[in-house]
């Protein structure tokens, strides 16, 4: 209790400062400004981790730092950005409405997705939200919400070879692109094809499209998205469906934030915010009822 009074003292007077030195001298640098805001952040960080550890409470650590921290890949039509480089998507916004309910903000960072339960625990995110599967791994090595959403893993390839490959026999000679750490290279891997691990699902794309790959595995949401006529790859298309899955959201294991995110759940659904949210992005006929 101690560390928090003088680290939360400390962050007041850094503020004091910066606010007395304003009013005598309207020329405050931009630089001063912005290294008493760094170290503002870092004293409430500071002030979150030991609440979060006296407590045992995420949701606690979480409003303490007054930011929910979420972990992305950039993965339409559940977290991508807009024109004007905000995030936006039927997780990003559900992620945003969940951290206004909270009375935090939130903060969302691109993460590699193959080192998503590294960085959870290691607390430079606060939880996974980008269309993850609750795969044995997942749920074994985070604390998972609910399941919100249903998906399966679906074959891409060049729409001029389409009817080449419309069964799963059909397919396995070919090599795949595949995102690393993600369900689709679980699924490929298990059926023993060749594939080549790559960064995020649009990179597997984006191989295919370069003819440097035969075929990519991805998320039939995002396939729906971005493959085929209108969109920007409109030379593909998606064939064979390799298996039946759920989206969930991950926390750190123990976290009391899942809990409390599956009662924002039905409270959205119930409310039909979570059903218009998701017509937004032409979803709403793969939400689970909460």
């Amino acid at each position: 209790m101690r560390k928090l009074i003088a680290l939360l003292m400390a962050a007041v007077l850094v503020l004091s400062m910066a606010a007395c030195g304003a009013s005598e001298a309207s020329s405050l640098t931009e630089s001063a400004k912005a290294e008493a805001s760094e170290v503002v952040a870092s004293a409430m960080a500071e002030a979150a981790e030991v609440v979060g550890d006296a407590t045992g409470s995420d949701m606690a650590y979480v409003q303490t730092n007054g930011k929910l921290v979420v972990g992305i890949t950039d993965f339409e039509p559940m977290d991508y950005k807009d024109d004007a480089g905000n995030w936006i998507g039927f997780d990003a916004d559900m992620a945003a409405a969940f951290a206004a309910s909270l009375g935090v903000s939130v903060e969302f960072v691109e993460i590699d997705w193959d080192n998503k339960i590294m960085e959870l625990d290691g607390k430079t995110i606060d939880c996974v939200w980008n269309g993850m599967t609750l795969t044995p791994e997942v749920t074994a090595s985070m604390e998972c919400s609910n399941a919100y959403c249903n998906n399966a893993q679906v074959v891409i390839v060049p729409a001029a070879v389409a009817d080449q490959y419309q069964d799963a026999d059909s397919i396995k000679d070919l090599n795949f692109a595949v995102e690393a750490g993600s369900a689709g290279e679980q699924v490929i891997a298990e059926l023993g094809y060749a594939y080549t691990s790559v960064k995020a699902q649009s990179d597997a794309l984006m191989e295919v499209a370069a003819g440097t790959s035969d075929a990519a595995v991805i998320d039939s949401l995002m396939a729906a998205a971005m493959v085929g006529e209108g969109t920007g790859y409109a030379d593909l298309t998606y064939t064979v469906g390799l298996n039946s899955e759920e989206y969930g959201v991950g926390f750190r294991k123990g976290s009391d934030l899942a809990a409390a995110l599956n009662e924002f759940f039905a409270a959205s659904y119930a409310d039909g915010s979570m059903m218009k949210c998701a017509e937004t992005y032409g979803v709403q006929a793969a939400i689970i009822p909460q």
